[in-house]
């Protein structure tokens, strides 16, 4: 079978890859949207699904549910490390805005995830439970660190292990981006290098012993893709059944965010070599029906496990039965950004189309209910409710948040698009009206580190005036270019 690279063309970032068996599974960053901890499955290093969330909520903070009036945008869940040991499957990540480190384990990838005490706070993360029974760290950014952990990854060890593998005194970002392994009674560590001026590299750092020297430097600095500026880097190797080794990293791709790349990897004389990434990839694999990444659904009738959340949901403000989904407001904010209960799904290149029917009969006054594309640069069409009737605007947020085109609505119930275009990072806006008719130009979309995420399609509700306003969503579909 072939396929295309990137082989996921949607954001998935810093992943880490394993393989049990004859499946594989990539978990990757999900910052502040919720469930998290995503978990993905394939039988053929090409195609993905959805495996599992690691965790529903976290729990923290205010910020987390956003009741702090800011969120955690670009925080959250960042770069975990998936491994399989002793017949679990473990997964260690970090979060910046609680500046703490997580563990969960489980017997099957699917769950349920069990959460374990961990101390201290570890920089991108990775695990290595080491032949002879001891556990190790390796984490940092510019100075990559190992550390020895207790048996149980509770804490470092006292007396264990705790030094600087590798230093980097080069301008900008440096070395991060760690993922550690032995093999062949050798130990590696993967990671990004990144200096000033330079294109983000994939680089590799070999060693006999963790006392020892490790020794290395870049074994991938391309572009791809016509992205002169964005080098792939960052992810894991994986060796295939038959005995192939791949390594799984990450591209920038402008507003659709990171997504996945494979790349055929080779060892001479106990050093990967990795000739370049392919613009596509042919592999024999098992020949599975995987589940699609974005769907379509009636949303009267439960959700499906893609969607997620932007930041824990407000369960009590969400009713869903045979007349749909039920949004309904407790405050009253600015911007979609605050607004809590924003239900997503990631975007998907080259280009998307999602529509959704809005029923606006349980707005308030200033109440704002649609479609959005949500990012830093966020935008949105929506129908409002005014003090005579009916609107639909167009609002979006460039140097400032405003609407950008309105018009009179007869109705309390309207259709909506949003039509993204990957190749210029725009989305447009529609209603139906017989035809669809767009409502303001075209919006510039821009991967920004504000949320660190790339844009995502947004069912939501909000109050500007009045809390406790509702809108009703049906017939969401979902259609990839």
């Amino acid at each position: 079978m072939q396929k295309n690279n990137p082989i996921v063309f949607a954001d998935y970032p810093d992943l880490d890859i394993i393989r049990v068996d004859n499946t594989y599974y990539m978990c990757t960053t999900t910052m502040h949207v919720f469930p998290g901890g995503e978990i993905l499955r394939s039988f053929d290093l090409l195609n993905w699904e959805h495996c599992a969330y690691v965790y529903d909520v976290l729990g923290e903070h205010p910020g987390q549910r956003l009741d702090d009036g800011k969120g955690i945008y670009g925080q959250g869940m960042w770069a975990g490390s998936l491994r399989h040991h002793g017949g679990l499957f473990h997964l260690v990540f970090m979060c910046n805005d609680t500046h703490s480190a997580y563990y969960y384990t489980a017997e099957k990838a699917e769950g349920p995830w069990t959460r374990h005490p961990m101390a201290g706070f570890y920089h991108d993360p990775s695990i290595l439970f080491d032949d002879d029974g001891r556990v190790y760290i390796a984490y940092g950014g510019r100075d990559i660190r190992i550390t020895e952990l207790e048996s149980d990854l509770s804490a470092p060890k006292k007396g264990g292990l705790d030094r600087i593998v590798i230093h980097d005194d080069c301008e900008g970002l440096g070395w991060e981006g760690t993922h550690l392994y032995k093999l062949n009674g050798k130990y590696y560590i993967f990671g990004i290098h990144w200096p000033k001026g330079g294109l983000r590299a994939e680089g590799c750092h070999v060693a006999d012993s963790l006392e020892g020297e490790f020794k290395g430097g870049e074994i991938l600095c391309q572009p791809f893709h016509g992205r002169e500026k964005d080098g792939p880097a960052q992810g894991g190797i994986v060796q295939t059944p038959e005995g192939d080794w791949y390594l799984m990293i990450f591209q920038d791709h402008g507003a659709i965010g990171r997504v996945p790349v494979l790349c055929p990897m080779r060892w001479e004389n106990d050093f990967p070599v990795v000739d370049g990434v392919p613009e596509t990839l042919t592999r024999e694999g098992q020949m599975a029906a995987y589940k699609p990444l974005v769907v379509s659904e009636s949303l009267r009738d439960g959700l499906n496990e893609v969607w997620q959340w932007n930041h824990e949901p407000h369960w009590e403000l969400i009713h869903q039965d045979e007349n749909g989904l039920r949004l309904t407001t407790d405050r009253v904010v600015k911007t979609v950004e605050t607004a809590v209960n924003t239900l997503t799904q990631r975007t998907f290149g080259p280009r998307c189309t999602v529509e959704v029917t809005v029923d606006g009969t349980g707005l308030n006054p200033g109440d704002h209910a649609g479609l959005c594309a949500l990012q830093g640069l966020h935008g949105e069409i929506g129908l409002t409710r005014t003090e005579d009737g009916y609107r639909l605007s167009m609002i979006s947020k460039e140097e400032s948040v405003a609407e950008r085109a309105g018009i009179a609505w007869p109705c309390a119930q309207v259709r909506l698009r949003a039509s993204f275009d990957f190749a210029d990072d725009t989305v447009r806006f529609f209603y139906q009206d017989g035809e669809w008719q767009p409502l303001g130009g075209k919006h510039q979309l821009k991967y920004r580190l504000d949320h660190f995420m790339g844009v995502r399609a947004g069912l939501f509700c909000y109050s500007m005036a009045q809390a406790g306003g509702s809108a009703v969503f049906t017939d969401f579909t979902y259609r990839m270019e």
